[in-house]
């Protein structure tokens, strides 16, 4: 994967040396469960006790991207579908019964029955796929830039203007993987181990959790072994994150989510 940038703003690599203007998020880890270390994990989502997940590709292997149910206390896995005509998938979302997959280069996203992971549908669109998550009403989808695009679940078409995210004034480019917690989006920034708090009314970055010390350290990034799974269990209020290749499942819970959160009705496009 790849990202853009221009002078005003900031690519991955730029990330620690930026003095933040915006409040580091903590979070303590209340368990640890196996993750399978073969998974080049590409999404995450939480759904009723269990894990649903996108694996991509492994570089230089024959691997091949699937579709799957994991149990969380185990890692087993308990259902999975192989994804056709080689595609690299990407971002998962799951929304009215439906799980919606991306795909990295091919401009098309999946739509599978959840109860049958049978593929029901496709749709296209003109972007890279990166990450996807959902606000209740429509899927949020990122491109590896520093904008969020709403899709109409009942189209399948990008609608609205894109949200352009920012921290302290510049562009955060290299946004990936997304999960939607208490009106906010939180986003993961490829290739680094933070995950940033978004408001979706404005893009600003209000938040950054630092999970680096959740970071194997015997597998380097340059292995491919990045940061890249979040989900969230809304009754228990907990979040599981993981990456590519990592042999653990952590899971956490954030120690100052605002009640505001919680009341903030955000602008889209298909409200």
């Amino acid at each position: 994967m790849t990202t853009s940038g221009n002078q005003n703003s900031l690519s991955p690599e730029h990330l620690e040396e930026l003095p933040y203007k915006v409040a580091d998020i903590p979070y303590k880890v209340i368990g640890c469960y196996p993750h399978d270390e073969r998974a080049f994990t590409e999404g995450l989502v939480f759904h009723e006790g269990t894990l649903y997940e996108s694996t991509g590709t492994n570089p230089g292997t024959r691997s091949i991207s699937t579709l799957r149910q994991v149990e969380i206390g185990s890692g087993r896995v308990l259902r999975a579908r192989a994804v056709s005509k080689g595609y690299f998938a990407e971002g998962l979302a799951i929304l009215h019964g439906k799980a919606y997959q991306l795909t990295y280069l091919d401009d098309k996203g999946l739509v599978y029955d959840l109860e049958t992971l049978t593929l029901l549908n496709t749709f296209s669109y003109e972007y890279q796929g990166w990450g996807l998550t959902n606000d209740g009403k429509c899927l949020i989808m990122s491109d590896g830039s520093n904008h969020l695009r709403y899709i109409n679940p009942c189209n399948l078409e990008v609608e609205g203007e894109p949200i352009m995210v920012t921290i302290c004034g510049q562009a955060l480019y290299g946004l990936n993987e997304l999960e939607y917690i208490a009106g906010r989006i939180y986003a993961n920034v490829f290739e680094t181990d933070y995950i940033f708090r978004i408001d979706p009314n404005n893009g600003k970055v209000t938040g950054r959790m630092d999970l680096k010390d959740l970071h194997p350290k015997q597998m380097p990034d340059s292995a491919g072994a990045v940061l890249n799974g979040i989900a969230f269990d809304n009754e228990l209020e907990c979040m599981f994150v993981t990456g590519k290749y990592w042999p653990t499942l952590f899971e956490i819970q954030i120690k100052d989510k605002p009640a505001s959160d919680a009341s903030v009705l955000p602008t889209n496009p298909i409200a």
